[in-house]
């Protein structure tokens, strides 16, 4: 698997990122438990990844708790990110000192580790002031408990306003982009490039909708990813299920499904493929529930799209260039 060095730092870092959202059954809609996610992570580390990713959020803190089990006597072998800011069992939130210093310590015991090599502010925070953040995020480097700095969800302004008031800058972006999401590209990627960062992308396949799983006129399979998010009760859930399941989005998918057929592969491969290729994009986050999706997914990193296909799409997804508020996080609030 190609690696690169993740924005101005040489932190070198796979090409492919091992999601861990899906890491947990205790709480939310993910289905892997504990024996399946050490598969999944056997399968990245063996098909050449080192970077892997999670949150304190993502399950209420259990996902952590199984990585740090499944790390025991290789933590070396991989480059260990997560993030904090949001609530973890109805906790405070925020990048205030008092939430990130507790936070970043409970993260560090349920991992079961001395540090992070990245640690992320999950969300932007406007009740605290950034010089504030970014004095307790060095002294997080400073302590040894981080190796290097980043942000997810950050807006292009509020990346800079962070750079001009860190003493150690941040050096990743995790943002969500796709065929179906790509505001990022005309002020967040010229801005990341600017102030030395990398970016993490994810949402790559739409929440499933670029994996051609659904149909115009057709309701999703209650089974279905869109189906449970339907019908839970998850503040936000149902509303990102249909902002997601919209005419032009599945006019998307429908056409990256004709790709896929041209080219003798699957939908979820041509839009990772696109995804991957894209100017300023470092490391994609994949989000596997199992071996073979994970398989399927890194199949997708490999496919090479022919530039008129590429273009194809490109063309084809330009309208979507406007803010969208669909970001996974949201459906912890």
């Amino acid at each position: 698997m190609e690696h690169t060095t993740l924005g101005r730092s040489g932190l070198r870092v796979s090409r492919a990122c091992l999601g861990t959202m899906n890491f947990g059954t205790t709480y939310g809609l993910a289905a892997a438990d504990e024996a399946e996610a050490g598969r999944v992570l056997d399968a990245f580390l063996e098909a050449g990844g080192n970077f892997v990713d999670t949150a304190d959020l993502y399950h209420r803190g259990e996902t952590e708790e199984i990585l740090g089990r499944l790390l025991k006597g290789r933590r070396e072998r991989v480059v260990l990110a997560t993030k904090g800011a949001m609530p973890v069992d109805g906790e405070a939130r925020g990048l205030s000192r008092r939430h990130l210093t507790r936070a970043l310590d409970a993260s560090l015991r349920r991992l079961d580790t001395d540090y992070v090599d990245l640690y992320q502010c999950h969300q932007w925070d406007p009740a605290t002031p950034i010089e504030e953040t970014m004095a307790t995020l060095d002294g997080f480097v400073r302590a040894g408990k981080v190796r290097y700095l980043g942000c997810s969800n950050f807006t292009a302004a509020q990346i800079v306003e962070s750079q001009w008031a860190a003493a150690t800058p941040f050096v990743s972006l995790q943002p969500q982009y796709s065929l179906l999401a790509r505001v990022i590209e005309t002020e967040v990627l010229p801005v990341c490039e600017r102030h030395g960062l990398g970016t993490v992308v994810y949402g790559t396949l739409g929440g499933g909708i670029l994996a051609g799983r659904y149909t115009p006129g057709r309701a999703p399979d209650p089974d279905s990813r869109m189906g449970r998010l339907l019908g839970s009760s998850m503040p936000g859930a149902r509303r990102w299920a249909e902002m997601l399941l919209t005419d032009r989005n599945l006019a998307i998918a429908a056409e990256v499904t004709r790709v896929a057929s041209e080219l003798g592969a699957e939908p979820g491969h041509v839009a990772l493929a696109w995804v991957a290729r894209r100017p300023g994009v470092t490391s994609v986050l994949l989000g596997p529930r199992s071996v073979d999706q994970l398989r399927s997914n890194l199949a997708g990193l490999d496919l090479t799209l022919p530039p008129e296909v590429a273009d194809r799409l490109t063309q084809l997804s330009d309208l979507n260039l406007t803010p969208q508020d669909g970001s996974l996080f949201h459906l912890a609030r």
